[in-house]
């Protein structure tokens, strides 16, 4: 890691070399979705727009919308 700074002091006939490195730690929070009225925690569902019903992993796939409706 290079210093981002770079000096000395000196004490009298004392000279120390300093250097000054950027500190930096990982930090995540990890938010939930909560409902307003209780705090109680709000979960992912995969629902399909067609018909509102819930689609199992192993049915979801990517696309790509190249019209309005077509993918």
């Amino acid at each position: 890691m290079r210093a981002i700074w770079k000096g000395s002091i000196s004490f009298g006939l004392v000279n120390i070399p300093i250097a000054l490195y950027p500190a930096t730690r990982k930090e995540d929070l990890k938010f939930k979705l909560l409902r307003s009225s209780d705090h109680s925690p709000v979960n992912y569902k995969r629902v399909a727009a067609a018909d509102g019903k819930e689609v199992p992993w192993d049915q979801i796939v990517k696309g790509y919308e190249y019209e309005k409706g077509k993918f």
